[in-house]
Formats: C-alpha cells, structure tokens, sequence
C-alpha cells in the first residue's frame, strides 16, 4: 500500500471536522485547540523547519484520543508553513487502518510522516509516553510508579512536547538526508 496516496487524498483540519464531526464532535476539538499552549522555545523551533513536511494523520472525529492530540497538530502546522497537514478518517480508509495498525490493533490517531516527494520518514501513534505514564499511574496502581511524572503536571502541555518531540525529530530526518542535502544543494 503507497500511504502517500493517502495522504494525497486527505483532508485539511477544518475540512476534515466539516466532514466527519458532528455538533458535540467539533465543540470538543475547539475545546481543545482552545487549550492547547505552545511555548515561545516551541514556537521559535517550528517556525526553524526548512525542510517541506507532509503529514498524516489518520483519525476519527468521535474518538477521545484524537480529540486530545490532533489539535496540537494544527497548531503545528499553523506556526511551521512547510508542515502540510491532512487527515483521513480512519473507518472509511479501512486498508490505511490495517496497514497503520498499533500492537495489532486499530488504534487512532496515527501520524505518518513523508518528505516533499512522498517517502515515508517515520510514523508514530496511538499516544504519546506522557500519556501512558498517567494511564499507568492510575490503571495499575501505586506498586508502578514511574517516578518521572511529577504529579499536577498538566498533561496537554506534556502530550504537547512528546509529539513536538516527534515532528522535530521527523524533520531532522529530512533536513539531515543526504539524498534531500543534494537535491536543494545545502
């Protein structure tokens, strides 16, 4: 399966919730695009990307995961122009979805990241390791214990720089590619 034509057939942020969010849908992504603060050293780092970034992300407006991650995206693509961002729906992309499986199973949102002409530089989902650190804080008890995550730490500010982390990383990739080095001549 090429998942660049996938990314091809995406949709914009707004476009995307237009299409496939309902009233209660759309109202929790503004929810939480409203919430989302990025910092002024975050903010500095995306607007340093040079290299052309095309990203996908594949999700579901109904679903609870997206709602608290994707947000953050847009914001990501709005400070960093070389980001182009779409989304497709995870339920009517079935292949997408079983070929974006996590740990055998459907799992959403899932970014995938491509250069300027359409190969793959790195995926990443379902949620971010601020996430699963709470989630085990909470789900398996005190006897597990990270010890990493201070606790009152605001999650969304945490799950905020574990995907930063993710699309500089992914954008290292690409600055650093002698293939693409060669191909801009820097």
């Amino acid at each position: 399966m090429n998942l660049f034509d996938s990314f091809q057939q995406g949709h914009a942020y707004g476009a995307f919730l237009d299409k496939y969010g309902h009233g209660s849908h759309k109202q929790r992504w503004a929810s939480v695009y409203d919430q989302v603060k990025v910092t002024a050293d975050q903010s500095a780092l995306l607007k340093s990307f040079v290299r052309k970034m095309n990203v996908l992300c594949l999700a579901g407006a109904w679903c609870g995961d997206c709602v608290n991650q994707c947000p953050i995206f847009q914001h990501f693509a709005e400070l960093a122009p070389v980001i182009d961002l779409r989304f497709i729906d995870r339920d009517e992309h079935a292949p997408v979805q079983q070929a974006l499986q996590v740990n055998g199973g459907n799992r959403v949102p899932v970014v995938v990241f491509f250069s300027e002409d359409g190969f793959e530089v790195a995926r990443f989902g379902d949620r971010p390791l601020s996430t699963y650190r709470r989630m085990a804080a909470s789900q398996i008890g005190p006897s597990c214990m990270t010890g990493i995550q201070v606790p009152g730490d605001n999650l969304l500010s945490l799950v905020t720089q574990d995907w930063l982390n993710e699309f500089e990383r992914a954008q290292w990739i690409l600055r650093l590619s002698g293939r693409l080095r060669t191909m801009h001549n820097d």
